[in-house]
């Protein structure tokens, strides 16, 4: 009986850079409406003054934690799937993908258990008062009982990234995303829910895109796994592959998280909740051009991986390097684009008469933060390839970046020097600078390693 396979499955096991092209298109274009919705939604939201764009910032380093867990779990479950794919191991993927769904079920009501109850003390603890807080808890309750949606949304998408399936992948992104942008005007103005109003329009897209990816996985089932209880073993290894992988990517997006709570403060401490308000808009801007390096992150741990289980290194070192060269062009034009067009940038933020008050400060940070963004693949695609060979502990390195060189430069930047705000932008921009170097030095050597030990024993067996 021959080996199910599909379109997604002959683009891993090809060539590396033609699969590293073919898989970072589609989720550079769902991530890119993804994060237009992102700024969409700031934009939105700012027309309501600037106490409601704080309270979105507010909630953003939560939010973030928690798509930091969910995606880190679907990047566990890819990796995971791409080298039993590389390693034609059919049944392996699948138990994979069932353990998968049922580590995703825990986690979503988990967060919702955990967090509602001290999410008002966690907001006023950053040292927010008044409206803006109010905002942000009635914003995140919202989203915090839809956590589970969160969940088996990244889950989902990351198997099917794993199996090589980027088009239904993007799909899956443009559906919520596109949905998103339409109904955040109607709940906030529209129906008058105002700041709230978004929250209601994020949970109903989240949804929307849960059916259609519940759909294809188990009532369609024409994907590579077969995702059925029936078939189902439970077991200790697969549970670990997966989280060897995934928490290592949660903790290092949770340290991001964790970063943008600090930075929050350092930005209250150096600009009061204006200060929030021009980090919240500036961030969004440049999370607009982390999205390529995103895109071809996720193609890289697919398709490292299905050469890692291949026992190809040739193969993955190739799909390391092309990903990098691709995204470290296509990151300095958008760093031109944005210094160069800052002030109209600006404009999206400050276009109600109450928000004027930070148009300068926004100009200055949109032609400072956005640097960092010029080295970040050689990070990026660093941990993507640690991630796709099973090595997830490996891309860790994030946390050397955003706990010790972000968060330490910007906060001597700004109790030491008179440098106020722009402290906090220089920290992250030297900050990101410094372990992207590192990191890309630590995955050469160890591709070198991986070359030695491969001629050495060419039937090298999988753990």
């Amino acid at each position: 009986m021959s080996e199910k396979t599909t379109k997604g499955v002959q683009i891993l096991r090809g060539d590396p850079k033609k699969a590293i092209i073919k898989l970072s298109i589609p989720m550079m274009i769902g991530m890119s409406v993804q994060t237009v919705y992102n700024l969409a939604d700031g934009i939105w939201v700012s027309g309501l003054g600037p106490n409601a764009l704080a309270a979105v910032g507010l909630f953003f380093p939560v939010f973030m934690g928690i798509i930091s867990l969910a995606s880190g779990l679907g990047i566990g479950a890819s990796s995971a799937i791409a080298r039993r794919i590389g390693a034609r191991d059919k049944e392996g993927a699948d138990n994979v993908a069932v353990h998968s769904f049922i580590l995703s079920l825990l986690l979503g009501v988990g967060i919702t258990i955990t967090m509602l109850p001290p999410i008002a003390s966690l907001f006023r603890s950053m040292g927010a008062r008044g409206e803006a807080v109010e905002l942000a808890i009635e914003y995140s309750r919202v989203l915090l009982i839809g956590a589970f949606v969160i969940v088996f949304n990244n889950v989902g998408n990351g198997i099917l990234r794993g199996e090589g399936d980027a088009n239904r992948a993007m799909l899956a992104m443009v559906l919520g995303s596109g949905l998103n942008i339409i109904l955040d005007p109607i709940f906030i103005y529209t129906l008058g829910f105002g700041v709230v109003g978004a929250a209601y329009a994020t949970l109903l897209s989240m949804i929307v895109t849960f059916l259609f990816i519940a759909y294809w996985l188990f009532i369609k089932r024409d994907t590579y796994v077969d995702i059925t209880l029936r078939d189902f073993l439970p077991s200790g290894e697969i549970i670990k592959d997966i989280l060897r992988v995934g928490l290592p990517s949660s903790l290092s997006q949770l340290s991001m998280s964790i970063a943008i709570f600090f930075l929050n403060s350092v930005a209250i401490a150096a600009g009061g909740e204006r200060g929030v308000a021009v980090f919240t808009g500036a961030w969004r801007v440049t999370m607009l051009g982390i999205v390529p390096i995103l895109g071809m992150a996720s193609a890289t741990t697919a398709v490292t991986g299905a050469a890692y289980g291949e026992g190809n290194i040739e193969k993955l070192n190739t799909a390391y390097l092309y990903a990098i060269k691709l995204a470290f062009t296509i990151e300095l034009s958008i760093v031109a684009f944005i210094i160069v067009f800052a002030p109209q940038v600006t404009y999206l933020f400050t276009y109600s008469e109450s928000a004027q008050a930070i148009k300068d400060i926004l100009i200055s940070a949109l032609r400072t933060l956005p640097v960092f963004l010029v080295l970040t693949p050689f990070g990026m695609m660093t941990s993507a390839m640690f991630q796709g060979i099973g090595e997830g502990e490996k891309s860790l390195l994030t946390i050397f970046r955003t706990l010790i060189m972000q968060m330490g430069f910007a906060y001597l930047f700004v109790h030491y020097t008179s440098l106020g705000l722009k402290g906090v932008w220089l920290g992250i921009v030297i900050g990101n600078m410094v372990a992207a170097v590192t990191g890309f030095t630590w995955g050469r050597l160890r591709i070198r390693s991986f070359k030695r030990t491969f001629s050495e024993t060419k039937n090298t067996t999988l753990p």
